[in-house]
């Protein structure tokens, strides 16, 4: 099991360099940074981290653009991987968010992980251009054409939200075909299905350590049902330091 380090930056002190920096110095795997472009003042959706009447914690408008802080932490790094920890695809253009990761990923020597969710913020999703309730259909499509644009010399897209003629775009991604596309969510049918069918790994929260390695089984299930190699997918928990436990039992799932 490979251990990373996820980190919020509320503030300049929070330098993703500086961290990055010291993590791959003690050995850890992997820095993962999260993001919120806007955080509305109003919304109709509560912090689901919280209590229904809680406000939400300062430092969710207070993050800087992940694809920079990666960029930053990649300059004074050689080894450790880089990863979104989730990028809020619907929130982006997929042509622009293309050339983006191709970049990092050709910058740091091919060390990005493309952690990815759909959001649960109603009002910010939809203020930056998001379906809300159709997030993840809208993020499936935004894969797809990534994808095309990552592996092909001339690639063009025809979806129900994005649409686009045959262009170049360049460079290249440094891995091959692309960078892993992780997926953010819980452990259910839905989640596993969209994993085995266009991504490359899962991304639960680590709650239950029980819930986790039934999820993983479940996982392991749905691609060779469908034909996938279990093997080819990953499977990174994120956790707080109150359950360490738990995550460090989730390399003996399997």
């Amino acid at each position: 099991m490979d251990i990373g380090v996820f980190q919020i930056c509320p503030d300049a002190e929070a330098d993703p360099a500086k961290v990055a920096k010291r993590a791959e110095e003690l050995g850890f795997e992997s820095y993962w940074v999260p993001e919120h472009p806007v955080y509305p003042v109003k919304g109709s959706v509560p912090y689901p981290a919280g209590g229904p009447d809680d406000p939400p914690p300062d430092y969710l408008w207070q993050m800087p653009d992940p694809f920079i802080a990666l960029a930053r932490a990649s300059a004074v790094t050689t080894k450790i991987k880089l990863g979104t920890g989730i990028c809020l695809v619907p929130e982006r253009n997929p042509l622009l968010m293309a050339k983006e990761i191709a970049s990092l990923d050709a910058y740091s020597g091919g060390r990005f992980l493309f952690g990815i969710g759909a959001g649960w913020h109603k009002e910010e999703c939809e203020i930056m251009g998001g379906d809300y309730e159709h997030r993840w259909s809208q993020v499936k499509h935004s894969v797809l054409a990534m994808k095309a644009l990552w592996t092909e010399d001339e690639s063009e897209y025809h979806g129900d939200y994005y649409d686009f003629p045959a262009v170049k775009c360049y460079p290249k991604p440094v891995q091959q075909p692309h960078p892993p596309v992780l997926m953010g969510g819980v452990s259910s049918k839905r989640v596993f299905k969209r994993v085995v069918e266009w991504g490359n790994g899962w991304m639960p929260l680590v709650e239950s350590i029980d819930d986790i390695a039934a999820g993983v089984s479940a996982l392991r299930q749905y691609s060779e049902e469908a034909g996938r190699d279990p093997g080819e997918l990953d499977v990174t928990g994120f956790s707080t330091p109150g359950q360490w436990e738990p995550s460090s039992k989730l390399g003996r799932t399997g």
